[in-house]
């Protein structure tokens, strides 16, 4: 495979040194290219249709509404530009020999349907821009704009997109956090900005979070689901591409201001965002720049247990009940300039900065070691033991007493585009990123009391209840540990690329190019514990002499019956000098943090050639194969704890023996090796896609595509845990291979003039070497019987499904209830997973795969009120596969139903009102079967009330 990626590179080089020779060869033949704007807000229209009358060649816009027509025969040629919901547009333009003439269009406001029926462009422009990209792409995509955005009550990117067809989310503290694209792990999936890769801040994964990004900084987002050798091969479910503003074609003003509520915290949030946007120097420089600030309020009322059984009889052996506050800030900057040094040759760079904090307290208390209950109590000498821990942070003006979650995602993007000889498009770019998360000086304060008798009862597994018999007594609870962490997790991306397309006749093109990505990812964590020393001991010697916090709440979300108690105050903790030897005694714990610290390095390595061609005037294909070259090296930890049993001695050496038995001590010892691993390999990857258009509004697409996914970091590093105490283990795989997925999509979609469409379609892919964890136990060797934790590849799986959609505005109805819209979609997916070691008999599904998911929304339009009521909905689904069906555990049922209304003063100024999970719908976790709760969390309703301003020249 080396070979043939060395060939296919030596090919490549020929390509172009022939065809840069050729090239003057051309003559009488010239370049039209230009821009497609809205005539009403003078924006960009991306995916717009643009034909040569006289030879019906055509193209299409991108994203920020500019075309290319390259090898355009020398002389007068009529152009006409469609686009849905606006009326076509034709327009002449001279073309000279080996010149570039210029040619922009602006379409007009609205359209007229039928009877003198008109609809209005600024109430569908942001489903005609998604649309229109939709339709004359190849590729199966889903799109949705900024304008679409605006239209549901969607704080951050995580949350617009779950609107998408075949698209379910996974949530942190009541917001859309990572994306699962047709039933894919997030860390499956890719996501960039204008095309270029955004790494993930977190450590263990790929994933990358979508909750850093409010939604109000992106124009567009585009969900490719089958891949153009063109693109980034690793993106089994799906590529998300987040397309920043763009510099419109004269002076934008936007403003935005809000505020809102938190039902639970009773606490106010607020929001603000501005854009401003131009052209300068005779329209040759484009400037956008966008700003966005968020701070939520935010907390959840949870409940967590786990269950066992024994002899037929189950019960929670843990229960915990927490209590979260949340203060969440969003900052975000982006800047996009364009420059156009002449006709041919343009130039742009794009910058996007986000950071995200997040200070959090957690209130927990913990009933562990659960023993089998008789009668309803358990009781068991050493057993049924109680923690009361708080969660905070160091007293200073960053963490604020609480742990702090420092999240930031970085972009810088320079590139150009050129047009060479009338025959040669060259487009290039280089691009940096990095995403980071730190969470500095994060504290922990427990207290525990042993052998305690609980009381089962409450015996419904869906909502148990485990309380101690006599009352918890704070006098009783002895310091178990306070703690000290520090983690700093980061990822850079470098890369860069090239894309040479050249013109094939009148009805196609090749386009062929290549990218260098590297990465590096780091985890570097620190955990040290501290024991109070001399005098200082006395005051931590049980929990009442300290300050508390009484945390319990007659309206607690999951339940009044569950009582969360008081803990330690979290200021108390924050002004602990944890550094005075005088008071403190630290010691650092290695089995929390060295098994987890390591670094990697990435190279990525790609070559493409493709072909776009127009058979006839309805049949489109693209065809082609991609090559990348991916070769990894990784440092960690080994880290072994030894025990060793000898029999004590005394003062003077002699040997110690009680009731005439030797008497036993053991010691133990930790032990850290430094490791380090490399892996490489090539993956082959050929695709081919058909569009066919039945008519000029209906179309049947077809795709055969390969795509791969790469382990998480984390599972790939030689690092390795033993715990001799414990008899575990738990090891890096350095040997994993990547995921290989072949994919078959077949859609059918019907577009409305009137800005919609109906589309259904199947999609069936074929997977090899998935991951999974694998549990085993050790049978030879010095760890005989000890249980193994290991990320390995499966054998195969199939994951299949079926998406319809339908998006219309109810225009033939009479009156005014022409003004109802709907958009609506579902998706079925189903998965089946074979070749785990831990259960070879058993078929699976695999992991995020939920079986159902959709959306309806009904909207309502006024000439100046426009209203929605949206409902999402996703099945429940296996989250992750333990040793046994028992131990399975499952990610439950998401209902979310939301409200929002705009009324508009004038075109300038409008007011909003967004209503979030007005039915409180839980996080829900559940353990092997649907009424064994796992963890149960409520965030309750969000409300927001806003004023936005545009101004548009």
């Amino acid at each position: 495979m080396k070979q043939k990626l060395h060939q296919i590179v030596a090919i490549t080089g020929l390509m172009m040194v022939s065809l840069f020779m050729s090239l003057g060869a051309f003559a009488q033949t010239g370049i039209i290219k230009g821009r497609v704007l809205d005539k009403g807000q003078n924006q960009p229209l991306p995916g717009a249709t643009v034909i040569i009358d006289d030879s019906n060649r055509g193209t299409v816009t991108d994203i920020n509404g500019f075309y290319t027509l390259l090898n355009v025969v020398a002389g007068k040629h009529t152009i006409t530009v469609s686009y849905i919901g606006y009326e076509s547009k034709t327009a002449e333009v001279v073309v000279n020999g080996n010149e570039t003439s210029t040619l922009n269009i602006v379409m007009e406001d609205g359209i007229m349907m039928g009877e003198g029926v008109i609809i209005s462009a600024d109430r569908i422009e942001g489903q005609a821009r998604a649309l229109n990209r939709q339709k004359n792409n190849i590729n199966v995509t889903n799109m949705i704009s900024s304008d679409q955005v605006g239209k549901f009550p969607d704080s951050n990117i995580g949350d617009a997109m779950k609107r998408i067809p075949g698209i379910t989310m996974q949530y942190d503290q009541g917001e859309a956090r990572f994306g699962v694209v047709r039933g894919t792990d997030p860390s499956l999936n890719s996501v960039t900005v204008n095309g270029e890769r955004v790494p993930s801040a977190e450590d263990g994964t790929r994933a990358v979070q979508l909750d850093l990004i409010p939604a109000d900084m992106i124009q567009a987002v585009e969900v490719s689901k089958t891949l153009t050798p063109d693109m980034d091969a690793d993106a089994i479910g799906g590529s998300t591409n987040l397309i920043t503003r763009a510099a419109p074609g004269g002076m934008r003003i936007s403003a935005t201001g809000a505020m809102g509520y938190n039902t639970l915290r009773n606490k106010p949030t607020y929001q603000g965002a501005l854009v401003f946007g131009n052209r300068y120097l005779d329209n040759k420089l484009g400037v956008v720049l966008s700003g966005s600030y968020q701070l939520n309020q935010l907390g959840s009322d949870n409940v967590e247990f786990e269950w066992t059984e024994d002899e037929g009889q189950i019960w929670a052996e843990e229960q915990q009940i927490r209590t979260y506050e949340l203060t969440r800030e969003r900052r975000s900057i982006s800047a996009a300039l364009d420059y156009q040094l002449n006709p041919n040759h343009n130039f742009f760079f794009n910058a996007m900065y986000n950071h995200r904090n997040d200070w959090e307290n957690r209130y927990r208390l913990t009933y562990k070691d659960i023993t089998k209950p008789e009668n309803g109590i358990s009781e068991e000498e050493g057993e049924n033991k109680i923690k009361i821990q708080t969660k905070g942070g160091i007293d200073n003006d960053k963490n604020k007493n609480t742990r702090l979650e420092d999240q930031r995602t970085q972009l810088y993007s320079f590139g150009g585009k050129h047009l060479i000889a009338s025959k040669l498009e060259m487009n290039w770019s280089v691009a940096w990123a990095k995403a980071q998360e730190h969470r500095p000086n994060e504290r922990y304060i427990t207290y525990e009391s042993e052998s305690n008798k609980f009381r089962s009862s409450d015996l419904n597994t869906q909502k148990p209840l485990v309380s101690m018999i006599n009352g918890l007594d704070y006098g009783n609870f002895e310091l178990d540990e306070i703690s000290e962490e520090e983690k700093l997790t980061y990822e850079i991306d470098r890369n860069a690329r090239l894309d040479l397309k050249l013109p094939t006749g009148n009805s196609g093109n090749i386009k062929f190019g290549g990218r260098i990505r590297t990465k590096y990812k780091m985890n570097e964590q620190m955990y040290t514990a501290y024991s109070p020393v001399g005098d200082n001991e006395a005051n931590f010697e049980t929990m009442d002499k300290l300050p508390l916090k009484d945390m319990t709440k007659s309206d607690y979300l999951a339940g009044g019956k569950y009582q969360a108690g008081h803990y330690v105050d979290r200021e108390f903790l924050g002004k602990l000098d944890l550094n005075n030897p005088n008071l403190f005694e630290g010691e650092a714990v290695l089995e929390e943090f060295a098994p987890s610290n390591f670094n990697a390095t990435e190279d990525i390595y790609a070559g493409y050639l493709m072909t776009e061609q127009t058979l006839g005037d309805k049949l489109g294909l693209i065809a082609g194969f991609r090559m990348e070259h991916t070769s990894t090296k990784y440092n960690a930890n080994q880290y072994l704890v030894t025990y060793r049993e000898f029999q004590e001695v005394d003062d003077q050496g002699n040997l110690v023996f009680e009731n005439g038995e030797p008497v036993m001590d053991d010691e133990s010892e930790e032990i850290i090796t430094p490791v380090s691993g490399s892996n490489s390999y090539n993956s082959f990857l050929p695709a081919l896609h058909f569009k066919y258009s039945v008519n000029k509004n209906t179309i049947l697409r077809f795709a055969w595509t390969n795509s791969i996914a790469r382990p998480n970091y984390e599972d790939l590093t030689p690092s390795l845990s033993i715990i001799q105490e414990d008899e575990e283990i738990e090891k890096g795989n350095p040997a994993l291979e990547n995921m290989k997925s072949m994919n078959f999509d077949l859609m059918f979609e019907r577009y409305f003039e009137n800005v919609g469409i109906i589309s259904g379609g199947l999609f069936y892919k074929d997977i090899k070497d998935y991951f999974y964890t694998n549990v085993y136990e050790e049978t030879n060797g010095n760890y005989e019987g000890y249980e193994v934790k290991q990320t390995v590849n499966g054998d195969k799986a199939s994951l299949y499904g079926v998406e319809i959609a339908v998006q219309r505005q109810l225009d033939f109805l009479p009156g005014v209830l022409s003004g109802l819209g709907v958009y609506a979609n579902y998706t079925y997916t189903k998965s089946e997973a074979k070749g785990m070691d831990s259960r070879p008999d058993e078929t699976l599904s695999l992991p995020r795969t939920a079986e159902h998911s959709g959306n309806v929304s009904l909207s309502y339009d006024l000439k100046k009120l426009t209203m929605r009521l949206s409902w999402n909905y996703t099945s429940d689904y296996l989250d992750e596969v333990g040793d046994d069906n028992f131990n399975d555990r499952y990610y439950d049922i998401q209902s979310f139903l939301d409200l929002n209304a705009t009324y508009a003063f004038n075109n300038n100024w409008r007011v909003f009102f967004e209503a979030n999970n007005l039915t409180n719908q839980p996080l829900r976790y559940y353990q092997g079967a649907v009424d064994r709760t796992m963890q149960t969390e409520y965030y309750g309703p969000r409300f927001n009330l806003g004023v936005k301003y545009d101004l548009f020249r």
